[in-house]
């Protein structure tokens, strides 16, 4: 089988894997410990260098997963390991990162993200003074964090006014995430919005949501490859995707292996066919709706 091609993390210069492996799904309870740990290692074994992970993941079991898979026959120099904090006090984010690392057992993050900047004032708090970003940048300077972005799913308008914020502090962030899929050009659309913004600045671009946590992959209005395929023709650096099962881990890799540059009419075909299920938001509820919101649900959490 062909390797995964490697794409430029943006400012960052580092080379990662096109495809990323997401964190979320191997933690859930309906995963095996053993289960996941080997579909880590096999996605590492098979070209997956880019790892996706959060604090507050399945109460933690997705950082501790990780960590027990990485903490085995070196894999964890194989990798580029990121995970989230959602703290936006620097005490609340500090602690965080101190969990995530224990967990993670590992004594640096190559990416620390703020996660869900789903709020108007999430950039303001941020910043604020006794803000996450002096929490982040301790970090940073302690050599337990390597670089640092964040990540949104609700509206580009936040997005902007993060970069923005940062801007007028002079920090640029290293990595933005956010949904770009085959529905997100069509409605609130980050692609449209925040994509140009984050190039300019040289940023790396982490695409999620491919399959809009199942919704927009149940609508069969496009192939699952040809999905995946839509997020890497974007010029993003990493498309990170749920791995819970050997078969979704084939998909990905097939995915990133069959690759090519999409054609105009190949595009304009998967945006005919997403147009009319896109256009309320209706499959993107994680932009529509709370549901999602993880930080909305726990708000303690922020600090």
């Amino acid at each position: 089988m062909s390797e995964i091609p490697k794409r430029r993390l943006g400012r960052t210069g580092e080379m990662v894997s096109m495809i990323g492996m997401g964190g979320f799904h191997l933690g859930q309870p309906s995963t095996p410990d053993s289960d996941a740990i080997k579909l880590i290692h096999a996605g590492i074994d098979r070209g997956i260098t880019f790892l996706d992970n959060s604090w507050d993941y399945n109460a933690g079991m997705s950082e501790l997963r990780m960590g027990r898979a990485l903490s085995l026959a070196g894999y964890r120099d194989k990798v580029f390991l990121m995970t989230k904090v959602d703290g936006r006090t620097k005490a609340a984010a500090a602690a965080q990162i101190e969990e995530s690392l224990s967990r993670l057992l590992t004594d640096r993050l190559d990416l620390l993200q703020f996660h869900e900047n789903i709020r108007p004032d999430d950039a303001d708090r941020i910043f604020a003074e006794g803000g996450a970003i002096e929490a982040a940048l301790e970090a940073k300077a302690a050599g337990k964090v390597r670089y640092i972005g964040f990540t949104g799913h609700k509206n580009p308008d936040y997005h902007l006014h993060m970069i923005e914020i940062a801007k007028a502090r002079d920090f640029t962030f290293d990595t933005v995430q956010m949904p770009l899929n085959v529905m997100d050009a069509h409605y609130n659309s980050f692609e449209r919005k925040v994509l140009p913004v984050a190039l300019d600045l040289d940023m790396g671009i982490l695409a999620m949501k491919t399959f809009g946590d199942k919704f927009i992959l149940e609508t069969g209005a496009v192939d699952p490859v040809d999905m995946l395929h839509y997020g890497m023709n974007l010029p993003t650096s990493v498309v990170i995707t749920g791995i819970d099962k050997p078969e979704i881990l084939d998909q990905a890799i097939r995915a990133a292996t069959t690759f090519a540059p999409l054609s105009e009419a190949k595009v304009a075909e998967i945006l005919a066919k997403t147009a009319d299920l896109a256009r309320d938001g209706k499959n993107e509820p994680y932009k529509t709706t709370h549901f999602f919101d993880s930080t909305v649900q726990n708000p303690s959490w922020l600090g």
